[in-house]
């Protein structure tokens, strides 16, 4: 007779639990849907009749609002239950997007139209963001903090890069209108998902002063802490500059040298393929100083532009892509890790806001300034300059000492107020906030992980929102515009 033993349950990793798990899953049902739905709404503005003009507008309508609510959002995250606030804006997301489907499968949309669907889901985005990184940074601990950010991230830029392609079939074998439908049945089963959100280990909030206090508050703990706001003032600059570059300049030269919207998108895929092997590797690789480590991978951020401007034949500029997509996951994941390790829990969203805020509020600027630059310097000399900007604020971010010295705790934090290590410093643990020390509890570190993700959501994709953006813009300019205008 033959005795079965049970086999040993397969159990989750102890940093990958309930709520890692359910925010994991969500996020990659709505990066899924929402890449592809960024191909789709431009060709239903275009199917529509408008051009690339039109494409811009209905762009700027859901950024806009993202912009003015995101400070708003993030201060209502930190006073209310944050599922409720992701849950919310997820209903919000799937209302607009599937109004803007049943109005394009109707048959001709009112510009207006678009650009006002498109403005409700940049206001659900604006409340959604912030609440979404406190509750992914609050949903893990330990010491495998940055394996856990790591493998999220990975999961978000596959599925990213799988919701452009498949999004870019359906458009052509569908419509745009399927392909927004479909995107808002992934922000309803998002919803879903997240409204099984345990929150019991957060602690209540305590009442504050009110909306305006609460943003008093968050400034006052985004501006205390020279690390912080040095890179989110050098990443305003960056996602500014690699977003002009990719979504005006990258469509151009694709057409003019490389042979159209094929080889652009080969480019860009290039790049999505390197963010999931940067995550990859930052599963393994743990560097001691977090940020020093983070920022000398924004250098090679600058090669694009330069190879742009170059131009390098397509197999060089995919490689060169590649390259800057692994380094920016680097600095990614070396960012979130930062956060969750140095921000209070209870103030993790309103931090999250102004990083957001301050790292997208100038891409409206570059991008609607490209084109006169190009006028007035070239083609070339622009894309220098965006790859020189780039080097100069980074090499300026270095200057910073929380920079260069920020260390990477190596102990669980426990409750007890623990110091920060500073390789090199001399002095003692390093402060965050300028008070000479950091005490760090548990909700601390649950709070700092939350910001994290906001942070560098927002860094890493903005620049890959308007690189998907612009695809569609390069493709349907191939189509529409042969006297080679892109809006």
């Amino acid at each position: 007779m033959t005795i079965r033993l049970p086999l040993p349950r397969r159990r989750r990793p102890s940093w990958a639990g309930r709520n890692y798990t359910l925010l994991t899953a969500a996020a990659i049902v709505t990066n899924l849907g929402s890449h592809g739905a960024l191909i789709a709404a431009a060709f239903a503005v275009l199917d529509a009749g408008g051009d690339g003009g039109d494409v811009g507008l209905v762009a700027a309508a859901r950024t806009l609002p993202l912009v003015l609510f995101l400070l708003i959002g993030g201060a209502v995250a930190d006073r209310l239950p944050r599922h409720h606030v992701m849950v919310a804006a997820n209903a919000l997301n799937c209302a607009s997007q599937a109004a803007f489907a049943a109005l394009v499968i109707a048959g001709e949309p009112q510009l207006w139209q678009m650009m006002l669907l498109c403005g409700l889901g940049g206001v659900g985005q604006a409340f959604f963001g912030p609440a979404a990184e406190g509750m992914l940074m609050s949903s893990v601990s330990g010491e495998q903090v940055s394996r856990a950010f790591a493998l999220y991230r990975m999961a978000m830029q596959g599925a990213g890069l799988g919701g452009a392609a498949l999004g870019g079939l359906m458009v052509s074998a569908l419509g745009p209108g399927w392909v927004l439908a479909v995107d808002a049945a992934a922000f309803a089963l998002a919803g879903a998902l997240r409204m099984f959100l345990d929150v019991s280990h957060i602690p209540p909030r305590a009442p504050g002063g009110g909306l305006l206090a609460d943003l008093r508050d968050g400034w006052r703990e985004f501006t205390g802490r020279p690390w912080l706001w040095s890179i989110v003032a050098q990443f305003s600059v960056v996602v500014a500059v690699v977003g002009a570059a990719e979504s005006v300049f990258g469509p151009l030269v694709a057409r003019d040298d490389l042979g159209g919207a094929g080889p652009w998108g080969l480019a860009l895929g290039a790049f999505g393929a390197g963010t999931v092997g940067g995550a990859f590797l930052m599963m393994r690789w743990k560097p001691r100083r977090l940020l020093f480590a983070g920022t000398l991978c924004v250098f090679p951020l600058a090669a694009p532009s330069a190879a742009l401007a170059v131009p390098l034949p397509v197999a060089g500029l995919a490689a060169v892509m590649f390259v800057s997509g692994v380094a920016i996951e680097v600095f990614g994941v070396s960012w979130m890790t930062a956060m969750h390790q140095e921000i209070p829990e209870e103030k993790l969203s309103r931090v999250a806001a102004y990083d957001w805020f301050g790292s997208i509020a100038m891409v409206p600027l570059a991008t609607a300034l490209a084109g006169p630059a190009e006028s007035a310097f070239g083609r070339g000399p622009s894309l220098w300059g965006c790859a020189l900007l780039v080097v100069l604020v980074t090499a300026a971010v270095l200057l910073v000492p929380d920079v260069r010295h920020l260390t990477r705790r190596t102990a669980e934090v426990t409750g007890a107020p623990v110091p920060s290590p500073v390789s090199g410093s001399g002095s003692g643990p390093l402060s965050g906030s300028g008070s000479g020390s950091v005490s760090a509890t548990v909700d601390t570190a649950l709070a700092e992980r939350t910001a994290a993700d906001g942070a560098l959501a927002d860094k890493i994709g903005a620049a890959r929102t308007l690189a998907d953006r612009t695809l569609a813009d390069r493709t349907s300019a191939d189509d529409e515009r042969s006297i080679g205008r892109l809006g």
